[in-house]
């Protein structure tokens, strides 16, 4: 199945993508794919709900998408968890994963505007692959975590290089302002992707073409790297865990390129799709 949400923000519903790639509500049998949908067996509900209603009301063409899930308790992100990523940024392949968090108030459709902050300089692009939980994890073993899966989507892990870097603290600074977290267009849900630990994922600014790699390139693969967050948090149902972007991030390039108003950022990611963001000036 391919779980989207439509409608402006705060009025956003609930949806699939059926196989003729057309937008279906299912508000009528489901309030939202928050936290408690996946809590309590939702997926499998959605899957009986759409062998008995063949004939599901059609999203209007222009209704925004917004992001497959609801606001979750909390976005875990993966630093440098590509080699050839963390060589091009001059930082040693981590022997653990580094673990940071991403403000939920970031999150963003995946083709909303993306807002450069008051004066940054720096705003920077990450494509990447986000896995959302399907079953409450705590100190998960490695071979359990797959189950704990609800599904895969496409994020846009934007950062502030600036924030992140030169002000001092955690990395969290650069990650966490507004739409600094696209996500989508759809959630698959695991049958759908074959392998995640072997997904193509590309991002292009203004049609050049900046990170082309594959999934494969992982330092920590997917199982281990849930089973080693649950042991230091408890990850939620509708939590989304962003694995890390590849080489080709504008803080990377000599010289450095960053984000400005006008800029247009296209990415996508085999059975993710594709999303598309243009980025504008803050008003606030």
């Amino acid at each position: 199945m391919k779980l989207i949400r439509f409608g402006e923000p705060g009025k956003e519903r609930p949806g699939i993508l059926d196989e003729a790639g057309e937008r279906r509500s299912v508000a009528r049998f489901f309030r939202d794919f928050d936290e408690l949908f996946f809590e309590k067996n939702g997926l499998e509900r959605l899957r009986e709900v759409l062998a008995k209603n063949t004939d599901l009301p059609k999203v209007p063409k222009k209704t925004r998408w917004a992001s497959p899930v609801a606001r979750p308790s909390k976005i875990v992100c993966a630093g440098l968890n590509y080699a050839d990523h963390a060589r091009e940024t001059g930082a040693s392949i981590p022997p653990e994963p580094i673990i940071f968090l991403k403000s939920t108030t970031a999150l963003c459709g995946p083709f909303d505007s993306v807002v450069i902050p008051r004066g940054s300089l720096k705003t920077d692009w990450e494509v990447e692959i986000a896995v959302v939980i399907g079953r409450a994890m705590r100190s998960v073993l490695e071979e359990d975590a797959s189950a704990c899966i609800a599904g895969f989507c496409l994020h846009n892990d934007l950062s502030e290089r600036e924030y992140q870097l030169e002000r001092g603290g955690q990395w969290d600074k650069g990650k966490g302002c507004d739409t600094f977290a696209p996500l989508g267009p759809w959630l698959a849900t695991p049958d759908e992707i074959a392998d995640p630990n072997n997904l193509r994922l590309w991002l292009s600014v203004n049609g050049t073409m900046r990170q082309d790699s594959n999934t494969r390139q992982f330092v920590f693969k997917i199982p281990f790297l849930l089973s080693y967050i649950s042991h230091f948090m408890t990850l939620l149902p509708g939590d989304a865990v962003s694995t890390g972007t590849p080489p080709g991030v504008g803080l990377g390039l000599n010289p450095p390129v960053y984000l400005r108003p006008g800029d247009v950022m296209e990415l996508g990611a085999d059975g993710l799709g594709v999303s598309r963001q243009v980025c504008v000036s803050s008003n606030f």
